[in-house]
């Protein structure tokens, strides 16, 4: 390394963040920028460790876990490269592994972090926001551009989805010279990238940004088309040699208690694709579910969770509560596990600014929705539960809340049936399409399946990842061979 004794010399910093009080009155980014004399210095910070475990996520492949990045991103390389300011080496080093930089620096919760060897005992290195000051210096500098492929193979493939899965996988396939067309069901491309994540997480220019760029080098996406609906799965491979399917896990757990019906009860990601659309669309009027002046209650967490949180907060709710069922996390985790820990995200750390208080509640469930003579949701009766294998509800912790939106947030059950059952994909235990870890076929000659709808609902650097294996295979299985790595 450039300066084998950074670790020792510099200390962790990063930009500091917007106020809460601040930044909940616009939809804009709320990280600080460092300048390049921080940047550097926190890059020299990476330590020669001889054994750089951010970088081998890939040896839990198959696992509900995640140490280290799954991408293999050259972390100490591109580091080094920081350091000594040589940021176009820097940049290839990132685009080697990783298509996307741009989206996983701002929403990937960073497990090459938690692995980082320094972590043992220092805080680790600042790899997240090294990485996407290299994108952005990229695209600052003009050396991110088109690059389409010099030659066409003359193989089509259809890649159903937009998320960051599909994308992944039409990016590779493109530069191999296969002709490909993305199919989006919404009404803009990016998928999850686009409507499931809020504004000053991911600014939305930045998906577009990306997507331009493909479009430049020559892939087709055409946004507004179903699968199974607008156009026939046979149709579809019938008009392709290859199939790839990205289409996610979208099939939310419900709540089914009573008065579930209620008017304000709402699926999290229903709610923020709703804000989502209503911003982009030019923010006129009110969203058609609007936090504005009442109780919100967010049930269940995780980043989907915190999401509604933060959308409530900048679309003015006069209280916030979240409750998880199961008992507190742990304050942190020892080195190299990653995990969730109760450490307060950017929604929390907004709430808590407004409220005074933490809004997250835990091993609580809720027993039932009360309404009004209307039909919408006023009240929530919860209940204390302790765990003894499963949850048991704790006599006389009853209690009801005011509420008058209420979100769940409580994960999925895998992906929608419609395209898997018309072309006849096997299923996993978990109802997601049966495709071998790093094959990706299923059992549907010329078929292929990645990201959430292979592997259930995770993380994008995951859907990165499960993309860019997908396109290798298919690329191996329409030509014989491959060089995609």
């Amino acid at each position: 390394m450039g300066n084998p004794t950074g670790f020792k010399e510099v200390e962790r910093h990063l930009p500091p963040d917007r106020a809460p009080a601040e930044r909940i009155g616009d939809w804009q980014d709320f990280h600080g920028h460092a300048g390049e004399e921080q940047l550097r210095s926190q890059a020299s910070r990476c330590m020669d460790c001889g054994t750089p475990f951010c970088h081998t996520g890939a040896g839990r492949a198959d696992t509900r876990q995640t140490v280290g990045c799954p991408l293999n991103n050259l972390v100490p390389e591109w580091n080094d490269l920081v350091y000594r300011g040589l940021w176009q080496d820097a940049l290839h080093r990132l685009h080697k592994t990783n298509n996307f930089p741009e989206f996983t620096g701002k929403v990937c919760p960073a497990p090459c972090e938690s692995a980082c060897v320094l972590a043992i005992n220092e805080p680790a290195v600042t790899i997240k926001n090294t990485e996407w000051s290299i994108i952005e210096r990229g695209f600052d500098e003009g050396w991110v551009r088109a690059q389409p492929p010099p030659a066409r193979t003359g193989k089509r493939v259809a890649v159903v989805g937009s998320g960051p899965a599909g994308l992944a996988c039409a990016d590779q396939l493109n530069k191999v010279g296969h002709t490909v067309t993305v199919y989006e069901r919404a009404d803009r491309i990016g998928g999850l990238l686009m409507y499931g994540i809020p504004n000053m997480k991911l600014e939305k220019h930045l998906v577009d940004r990306r997507v331009q760029l493909m479009r430049e080098e020559g892939v087709e996406f055409r946004a507004g088309v179903e699968v199974g609906r607008d156009l026939s799965g046979a149709d579809l491979r019938a008009q392709n040699d290859a199939v790839v399917l990205c289409c996610g896990a979208t099939n939310p757990r419900d709540l089914p208690i009573p008065g579930r019906e209620l008017d304000g009860v709402h699926q999290a990601v229903g709610y923020l694709t709703v804000n989502m659309r209503w911003l982009l669309d030019g923010a006129h009027g009110r969203p058609r579910i609007d936090a504005a002046g009442k109780d919100v209650l967010v049930i269940g967490g995780g980043d989907t969770g915190t999401d509604c949180v933060g959308t409530a907060m900048r679309q003015g709710c006069r209280s916030l509560t979240q409750i998880e069922i199961v008992p507190q996390f742990p304050a942190a985790l020892p080195w190299p596990e990653f995990g969730r820990t109760s450490t307060p995200d950017y929604g929390q750390e907004e709430a808590a600014a407004a409220f005074g208080a933490d809004p997250r509640r835990y091993s609580v469930t809720a027993q039932r929705f009360i309404g009004d003579a209307a039909g919408r949701v006023r009240k929530v009766h919860l209940v204390d539960v302790e765990w003894n294998g499963a949850p048991k509800p704790v006599a006389g912790s009853e209690r009801a809340v005011p509420a008058g939106l209420v979100l769940l947030s409580m994960g999925f059950l895998g992906p929608e049936s419609l395209l898997l059952d018309e072309l006849r994909i096997d299923r996993d235990d978990r109802s997601n399409a049966a495709a071998e870890y790093g094959r990706f076929t299923t059992n549907v000659e010329g078929v292929f399946a990645a990201g959430d709808i292979r592997r259930g609902a995770s993380l994008v650097v995951w859907a990165i990842m499960e993309g860019r294996g997908a396109a290798r295979e298919c690329d191996r299985y329409l030509m014989g061979s491959t060089l995609l790595p």
